[in-house]
């Protein structure tokens, strides 16, 4: 073997390795959990109780769950959080929504802010349908129910729209597909043969039949505006996109897609949205 063909065989031998290692560790790589989780009480949530949600592949869940005030006939959003942290993180980004008499269940993955199992997109699914189920036994239906994904949870809500009838889906900051963003990213891998977790959503969302919203930043550098653009057009009507000009990735509460969101619910309930 000449060297040529030496340095040619070590090169893609090393590349075939760093594949290999990439695809062993991928989803090390793709989920960033936060293991401690206060009481909502410390994290300012005083109205807000710590439950358990049971899957079906026998872990129990911490969650925390307020209740809709039982004067304003709102229904309970759902809140499915983004990939680093924990729910603890998102308090912020719920409070006018529990101000405004929704309620509201943050739920916790797998292998996030102390509980058990590891996250992979199967198991987030079965998250999901533990959290419906917790709320079906505290008299909460899914027509009384709003999805909510932010981020890496917007796979997870439009999966959970597929299935239940809900009176919204709302997406904040959602991907076409986890895949879509990886082979943007590692352009140089071949992530749509190695990813174990898609998250899809693009290929699922013309099957909600739930009012759509997404909210989006023009400016996001972690999943592209593009993608919220996209998943918008497969919707079904109704539907609404906001895309704020001066928004990125994490910020968008700074830039009132929480009055979006209540906007959009307060117009659904007038009948102002059609198909």
């Amino acid at each position: 073997m000449g060297f040529g063909l030496r340095t040619v065989f070590y090169v893609l031998a090393a590349y075939a390795l760093f594949c290999a290692a990439v695809y062993l560790a991928q989803r090390r790589m793709m989920y960033f959990p936060a293991a401690f989780l206060p009481t909502p009480q410390d994290a300012g949530l005083k109205s807000a109780e710590t439950v358990t949600l049971q899957t079906s592949d026998g872990l129990k869940l911490t969650a925390w769950y307020a209740a809709a005030k039982t004067s304003s006939n709102l229904p309970t959003i759902v809140y499915f959080h983004g990939n680093a942290g924990n729910i603890a993180g998102r308090t912020f980004r719920i409070r006018k929504y529990l101000e405004a008499g929704y309620g509201v269940l943050l739920v916790e993955y797998r292998g996030y802010g102390g509980n058990p199992g590891k996250p992979d997109e199967e198991g987030l699914y079965r998250d999901g349908r533990a959290a419906m189920d917790f709320l079906t036994q505290r008299g909460v239906e899914g027509p009384d129910t709003v999805l909510f994904g932010e981020s890496l949870g917007s796979g997870v809500a439009v999966q959970l729209a597929t299935e239940y009838d809900t009176a919204a889906l709302v997406l904040e900051a959602p991907y076409t597909s986890t895949v879509d963003v990886a082979a943007e990213v590692y352009w140089f891998l071949p992530v749509r043969l190695m990813m174990k977790d898609k998250f899809d959503s693009l290929d699922k969302i013309s099957k909600v039949k739930a009012p759509v919203l997404v909210l989006h930043g023009e400016h996001d550098r972690t999943i592209p505006v593009a993608h919220g653009r996209k998943l918008l057009s497969a919707a079904n009507d109704p539907r609404r996109g906001v895309f704020f000009e001066h928004g990125g990735h994490n910020d968008l509460p700074n830039h009132q897609s929480d009055t979006e969101v209540l906007r959009f619910l307060d117009d659904i309930r007038a009948g102002k949205l059609e198909k």
